[in-house]
C-alpha cells in the first residue's frame, strides 16, 4: 500500500539530510503541517535543536492580505527561520522525490479562545472550552473555510488532509491535564462536550443544560465509566434528547465540512485531493477525528484518514462502517502511530498494515517521523521493504 509519513517544516527546516531520510523509509509521501495547534515536539535528528516549543496554534507560511482587519484571523508563526518554513520544507522534500500533502488542523485553537471567547464552546455548567471553537457560530465557520482553502492550497503541494473538521469537546490533552479523575468515557465525554452558546442553545429543540447536567450527575456520583457507545448517550440523556442533540450536531458538522472541501476544491487545481481525519464508528467522537457519517464524507471527500493504532477491535471499528460507501477511488487511509514512548508499535506494522487492509484500507499514515527515534524508523523501513 501506498504509505505516507506526517511531519512538521520544524523536522526539516535547517536539517539538510531531512528529506534524504525521510525519503529512504520507503514512503512516496509526506503529509506536512501547515497550520498547527501549539505542540511541544521532540526532533530527536534535528542538528540544531532536539526540541520545539509551538506556543499557540499558527499558520506555518505567510497568512495573505485578505485576513487583515478580520477577527477570527490565523496567527503567524515565530518559532521556525523564515518566513515561510512550510514552503522551505516542501520544496525540501519534493527534491528527494517525495510527494508532499498539507496536514491542516482547523477547529483546535486555544490562543484563538483565550483572546475571543465567544467563539468557544461553551458546556452545559458554563465552562468555556477555549482549544475548542464553536463550529456552529458564524464567525468561526467564515474563519475555518477560508483558511482551510489557504492552508490546503500551498506551492508544490498535491493534496491535503484536513484535521479537527468538526466538533472539538472537552478532551484536549493539554499539559499537565488534570481531568482523569472520573472515568467519564466516551457517551459521558460527549454530554461534556456539547455545547451551549448563544447559537447551539438555539439549535437542540427544547435540550437545555440542567438536562445535560442531570443526566451527568450519576457519572460523578459514582466515578464509574457509563460506557462508549451512542446507545450509552441515550441511556444517560434520554432517547429523544440525544436524539436533538445529534441533529443539531450532526447537521452543523456537515455544513462545515462540505463547505471547507468545496472552498479547498476551489481554490486547487483538478485532480488535488481532499481527505479528512474523522472517526465513522460513533457521531459522538469529538476532537481530531469528529464523528462522521460514512455516506456523507465519502460523498463529499476524497476519502479520510482513520485511527488505526490499537488492536483489532479499533481498526474494525473505523473502517468497516465505511465499505458500503467506497468507489473506486475512494482513499481509506488508516492511521498508525510508530512512535514507540506514543504507544506506537513500529515493530508490528506490517501485520498491523496488513489487517487494515483486509478490512478495506487503501493506503497507510505513519505518525510520526519527525517524532520517532532511529530504531522505530529502521523497524518502520524494514517494514515497508517487505
Amino acid at each position: 500500500m501506498r504509505a505516507a509519513a506526517f511531519l512538521y517544516p520544524w523536522d526539516v527546516v535547517g536539517d539538510p539530510h531531512a528529506a534524504e531520510r525521510i525519503a529512504a523509509l520507503g514512503v512516496g509521501q509526506v503529509t506536512l503541517a501547515s497550520a498547527y495547534h501549539s505542540t511541544r515536539a521532540l526532533t530527536p535528528r534535528h542538528p540544531a535543536h532536539r526540541v520545539v516549543t509551538a506556543r499557540h496554534a499558527a499558520v506555518l507560511y505567510p497568512p495573505g492580505d485578505h485576513w487583515k482587519g478580520r477577527t477570527p484571523a490565523p496567527y503567524r508563526q515565530d518559532w521556525i527561520p523564515g518566513d515561510d518554513p512550510y514552503g522551505e520544507a516542501a520544496a525540501a522534500l519534493a527534491g528527494a522525490g517525495l510527494e508532499v500533502h498539507s496536514w491542516v488542523v482547523l477547529a483546535h485553537n486555544y490562543r484563538l479562545g483565550e483572546e475571543h471567547p465567544d467563539t468557544s464552546v461553551v458546556n452545559a455548567y458554563g465552562d468555556r472550552y477555549p482549544w475548542a471553537p464553536c463550529i456552529a457560530r458564524p464567525e468561526v465557520r467564515a474563519y475555518l473555510v477560508d483558511l482551510a482553502a489557504e492552508a490546503a492550497v500551498r506551492p508544490g503541494t498535491r493534496g491535503t488532509e484536513l484535521e479537527s473538521l468538526g466538533w472539538y469537546g472537552l478532551a484536549h490533552l493539554h499539559a499537565h491535564d488534570k481531568t482523569a479523575g472520573v472515568a467519564l468515557g466516551g457517551a459521558a465525554q460527549y454530554l461534556m462536550s456539547l455545547c451551549f452558546c448563544t447559537v447551539c442553545r438555539e439549535g437542540y429543540e427544547g435540550l437545555e443544560p440542567g438536562d445535560v447536567r442531570a443526566a451527568l450527575e450519576p457519572v460523578f456520583a459514582r466515578g464509574g465509566d457509563p460506557g462508549d457507545s451512542w446507545a450509552d448517550v441515550g441511556r444517560l440523556l434520554g432517547a429523544g434528547r440525544a436524539a436533538a442533540s445529534r441533529r443539531w450536531r450532526g447537521r452543523i458538522a456537515r455544513e462545515v465540512q462540505e463547505a471547507c472541501v468545496a472552498a479547498v476544491r476551489a481554490a486547487a487545481e483538478p485532480g488535488f485531493r481532499v481527505l479528512l481525519h474523522a472517526d465513522p464508528s460513533g457521531p459522538h467522537r469529538c476532537g481530531a477525528n469528529p464523528g462522521v457519517d460514512p455516506a456523507h464524507v465519502l460523498a463529499c471527500a476524497d476519502g479520510l484518514v482513520l485511527p488505526c493504532t490499537g488492536d483489532a477491535a479499533a481498526r474494525e471499528a473505523v473502517l468497516t462502517p465505511c465499505a458500503p460507501y467506497r468507489r473506486e477511488d475512494t482513499v481509506l487511509a488508516a492511521n498508525l502511530t510508530i512512535v514507540s514512548g506514543m504507544g506506537g508499535r513500529p515493530r508490528t506494522l506490517a501485520e498491523d498494515a496488513a489487517h487494515a487492509r483486509s478490512l478495506g484500507a487503501t493506503e497507510l499514515r505513519l505518525y510520526h517521523a519527525g517524532l520517532a527515534s532511529d530504531a522505530d524508523l529502521a523497524a518502520v523501513a524494514e517494514a515497508l521493504r517487505g
